[in-house]
Formats: C-alpha cells, structure tokens, sequence
C-alpha cells in the first residue's frame, strides 16, 4: 500500500486558491484543526476523494504524487448552483462558498400507522434552504437550525397558517415573550413562551381572541412531556389572496 503523502499538495492547492483553512474546512463542515492537521498527515483516506474533487484533481495524485494531475471527469458547481466541466478552468482551482444552507424539516407524525397518538419526527423528503448570512448575522450553528410547518391559526396574523418556520436548537433557554417551538407529548407547537414562578410555563397565542393562555406547572410539564424543541427566528408567509387588476 502506498504512503499518504498528500499533506504538502493539499497545502499547495489551498494556497494556490487562495482558500483559508477556515474557509475550506466550513465548506467541508468539519474543524478548521482538522483541516491544518491535514498539511502534515496528510488527508485522510475516508475524505480524500471529497477534497480531490473540490480541488479538481485525480485523488491518486493527490495521495502520492503519482498518475495524472488533472482528473477526467470533474463537475463543480457555480454561484447559481449551475454545474460546469472542472476541465475548463485548466488547473485554475476554485472552490465555491455555498450561499444556502440546506435545514433538516420536521412534523408530526403518527407513532403507528393508523394511530391518533404523534411525535415529531425529520421527514428528509422536503428539506428546506435558507441563506447562510441569515443564520450567521443571528450567530445561529448551521447544525442546530431545522424547519416545520406552522398549522393552525393560533399565531394568526404573526403567522399564518402553512407558513414554514426555522427554529434554532441552540437556543432552548425561555426568553420571556420570544417565540419558540415545542413539542407537547408529541404534538408540534409554535407558542410565544413566559417563565412563572415554580418553574411553571405560560404559553401565549398570538391570536389571543380564540386561543387563551395555557399555563402548565412544573409536574404538568413533565407529565404531558412538553419540551424546548428551540427559538423561532424565521418564518415565510405566502398571501392567501392574489388581488385582482382592476380595469381589465
């Protein structure tokens, strides 16, 4: 079995990019130590495939210096998601910062078919993008951030029913009068929330005309499992009504 000797190359890529360690290690969603650990061990073998293909280079080069340099059949992506021939941009090597990120989505879901009892489970089907400079002005890890649906108009005219909301994970602590998802002994809930005296838990609709203030003491809490899923910071809201032209 030949040497890993991949460390000095991989430097020499990044350099000749102009990627930071940083940069290259966000875009590989791993540690930026990892990444300059690389320059002396080389990179490792479950990820060298990954690199070689971002770096638009024959992994085997890349390990040891042997074989062509340039691989055959390489596809990078553009700034509009577009994908282009690695070739054409003949050992010009340009990694593309993704401007989305892809958040996991949520729902309930019946715990057995046919089953009126639910929990809230991750449905990969319908991920749901979100532009990175909205989670990073909020300081929000990409890892924590999911999405649900809003169902119901208890948040009526904040938001309305069959909007997509993002939740933080990261953020659980109750900020008194901040919106938050929870999970209520398997049931998805999108509540504004205030602490009370006795660890007790006040949650408040926006529509407070039809939905009135639900308060739960500490062994309720416990006993009907409610828990911080986390903090809602985003939310769309598609207009039900397309208005009519007039005069046509």
């Amino acid at each position: 079995m030949k040497k890993n000797t991949s460390g000095p190359r991989f430097k020499a890529l990044l350099k000749a990019a102009n990627i930071t360690t940083t940069g290259f290690a966000e875009f590989l969603d791993t540690a930026p130590q990892n990444v300059h650990n690389w320059y002396t061990r080389g990179v490792p073998a479950y990820y060298m495939e990954e690199v070689a293909r971002k770096l638009s280079v024959n992994s085997d080069w890349l390990k040891t210096a042997e074989g062509p340099k340039d691989a055959k059949h390489l596809r990078l992506l553009d700034e509009s998601g577009n994908t282009f021939d690695a070739q054409a941009i003949r050992g010009i090597y340009t990694v593309i910062e993704p401007t989305d990120v892809e958040l996991a989505f949520y729902k309930e879901a019946a715990t057995t078919p046919g089953s009126t009892k639910t929990h809230v489970i991750e449905d990969t089907s319908q991920p749901i993008r979100l532009p990175r400079s909205h989670l990073d002005s909020l300081e929000i890890n990409h890892t924590d951030a999911i999405c649900a649906y809003m169902i119901g108009n208890s948040m009526g005219e904040k938001i309305e029913d069959g909007s997509t909301v993002a939740i933080d994970r990261g953020l659980t602590q109750i900020v008194d009068g901040e919106i938050y998802a929870i999970e209520h002994d398997g049931m998805l809930r999108i509540k504004y929330l205030h602490r009370m005296p006795g660890n007790a838990l006040r949650l408040r609709s926006h529509n407070r005309a039809e939905y009135p203030d639900e308060i739960f003491r500490a062994p309720q809490i416990e006993e009907q499992n409610i828990r911080v899923l986390g903090w809602v910071f985003w939310w769309s809201t598609l207009n039900k009504r397309r208005p009519p032209v007039p005069f046509l």
